[in-house]
């Protein structure tokens, strides 16, 4: 379980394809408090870590994850949100993230509004996923408040801060992100369709 607050920005080093599998390598300020066995949400998709040497840990995604997040379009040198699982008795500053990605969705526009900056985007309708008014949704593994709800779109505005200390600050229109939608959204949908 993750909680959406981005601890720090990774940098990819290195990408190796093995049959179906990509091992990622990723720099980051983090990796001396990493191990092996660990679960590290990468853009919000929950990967373990398989190797640590130095400053750099190394990460697994199979055929699945490359097909339904943008994992697969990370390249070198480019930035990647992370956060370690959460800890049991602390604060959850987001909400609950399960670090399963729903669906990929695409950057259809960006506003700044004096002082935050909105983005819009859009998703396809045969998942069924919804958002609702100031419900939570995370994109990218950020954990944010949806504005502007409508069928297969949402906003999110973004304070400096956060488009500072995340990849917000790279994402343009036309770029793919991870979506995942509230857990609680998720189950009462499927409650209502039965």
């Amino acid at each position: 379980m993750f909680t959406g607050i981005i601890e720090t920005l990774g940098t990819i080093t290195n990408a190796v394809k093995e049959q179906e599998n990509l091992h990622l390598t990723v720099k980051s300020s983090i990796t001396h408090e990493l191990k092996v066995d660990q679960s590290v949400a990468h853009n919000g998709v929950c990967l373990t870590v398989v190797a640590i040497h130095n400053d750099e840990y190394t990460v697994t995604a199979i055929k699945e994850t490359l097909n339904k997040t943008n994992i697969g379009d990370l390249k070198i040198s480019g930035k990647v949100n992370l956060e370690r699982a959460m800890k049991l008795g602390d604060r959850l500053d987001g909400h609950i993230v399960q670090g399963h990605v729903d669906e990929t969705g695409v950057c259809t526009h960006i506003e700044n509004q004096n002082g935050s900056t909105v983005f819009t985007f859009s998703y396809t309708s045969d998942k069924n996923n919804i958002t609702i008014e100031k419900g939570s949704i995370t994109v990218n593994g950020v954990s944010l408040t949806v504005i502007n709800s409508e069928k297969n779109s949402f906003s999110v505005a973004i304070i400096p801060y956060t488009l500072n200390n995340t990849s917000f600050k790279k994402l343009s229109i036309n770029d793919v992100v991870n979506l995942e939608f509230d857990v609680i959204g998720k189950y009462v949908s499927r409650l209502t369709q039965q």
